[in-house]
């Protein structure tokens, strides 16, 4: 079978509607569609629908992809509707008919095909690995192995909402602080650029000397006034060739080495990324993944080079017949009550439970941390840009009073 985007228009009520469905032709497709009271006006193969797109740019792409908050609501539905009983194959199609992101539709269509075909629900993911990462992918086939694919299921949406959660509250957290501050850079650059040169210009008319902030502030505006590409290129380049940097291995390693060491945002990007750890490897064994396997996982998405090495290198260990708990004590990465009640976890055969007790600890840590860390920013942001402001009235309204009082 292959998969189609149809559009076309209901018999009874005339409206248009618009879909993606399964079928062996187009011959079939519009017979399938008549049965369902819908004429069909264009079908167009997905295979070739991609290959059509892939010398185009849609800007608008990145809004019509699947994001995580999708996948999650759809686990969730389908871990519902395996539990009731429904056979996966209905189920998916029962949900495919309702999700509303075209991007997820079509794959979902995909996934149907392959399990009618014969293949594991894990194998028919994996060929998406775009919206269904390896983790994804692992639990279920776990899942499918044990015979709890509805368990499973519920713990990736638990987990997925979790995660969305978290990132939700950090992000909202730090949009404000951002924001004024882009703004006051872009209220400045004005000032600086277009007032500035204009207001000090009188000064050069008149014979007076003037004090060194205001000549400071002259030759500021001056150079930004007439060097603005120079400074743009310094920052375009800059930025260019710290994201060449990051991308190598070595760059990246000691880049994330020095964001752990940074005096503030150090333990916040750890207690994340420990809060990440321990809740990925807390789902993953509870649904039956092997430690290895679940650790190679983890790995991957700690996204912190230098916490990725130690994990490899635990896992290594591991490997040897170690503890889990060793080689991340040793690595000094890792603080020594998440150490301890792993090992806790293992000599008590709790580790699952210990774990997430860990991720649920460090998830309410990271988020008292950044609501701390933002309602010091929020005043902070304004005292600058108000400083700067003040500053550059005061450079400009000063020489003036002193003219006065020099005429006077």
């Amino acid at each position: 079978m292959a998969v189609y985007e149809y559009r076309g228009i209901q018999i009874a009520s005339g409206k248009p509607v618009k879909g993606v469905r399964d079928a062996e032709s187009p011959k079939a497709l519009r017979a399938l569609l008549r049965k369902e009271g819908v004429l069909l006006s264009s079908a167009v193969e997905d295979s070739k629908k991609a290959k059509k797109r892939a010398g185009e740019i849609d800007i608008f792409a990145i809004f019509k992809r699947a994001n995580s908050t999708d996948v999650a609501m759809m686990t969730r539905q389908l871990a519902t509707l395996v539990k009731a009983g429904i056979p996966l194959v209905e189920a998916i199609a029962a949900l495919t008919e309702q999700i509303e992101k075209q991007d997820l539709k079509r794959i979902m269509t995909t996934v149907r095909e392959r399990l009618n075909e014969g293949s594991s629900f894990a194998k028919a993911l994996e060929a998406h690995s775009r919206v269904f990462p390896p983790l994804y992918v692992n639990m279920v086939a776990a899942g499918e192995a044990s015979g709890t694919l509805e368990a499973v299921l519920e713990r990736l949406a638990d987990f997925m909402e979790a995660q969305a959660r978290l990132k939700g509250k950090v992000g909202a957290a730090l949009a404000y602080p951002i924001l004024m501050t882009l703004i006051g850079m872009a209220l400045m650059s004005v000032l600086m650029v277009a007032v500035v040169p204009k207001v000090t210009s009188i000064f050069q008319s008149m014979d007076h000397p003037l004090p060194w902030y205001t000549q400071a502030l002259i030759a500021v505006s001056g150079f930004l006034s007439g060097y603005w590409w120079l400074l743009a290129l310094l920052i375009g380049g800059g930025v260019y060739t710290f994201r060449r940097w990051v991308r190598t291995k070595e760059g990246r390693l000691t880049w994330d080495t020095i964001t752990l060491k940074l005096p503030i945002f150090g333990n916040l990007i750890r207690m994340i990324a420990i809060a990440r750890f321990a809740k990925t490897l807390s789902t993953l064994l509870a649904s039956g993944v092997p430690l290895l396997k679940a650790m190679e996982i983890v790995r991957n998405v700690l996204d912190n080079a230098a916490l990725e090495q130690v994990v490899e290198i635990a896992a290594g260990s591991i490997r040897e017949g170690e503890s889990i708990a060793d080689p991340l004590r040793r690595s000094g990465q890792f603080p020594p009550i998440v150490t301890h009640m792993i090992a806790v976890g293992e000599k008590s055969g709790q580790l699952e439970n210990m774990l997430s007790s860990v991720s649920e600890s460090f998830s309410s840590q990271a988020e008292v941390r950044v609501q701390a860390l933002t309602s010091l920013l929020e005043p902070l942001v304004i005292v600058v840009m108000g400083g700067a402001v003040g500053f550059i009235a005061f450079a400009i309204l000063m020489p003036l009073i002193q003219m006065n009082e020099f005429v006077q």
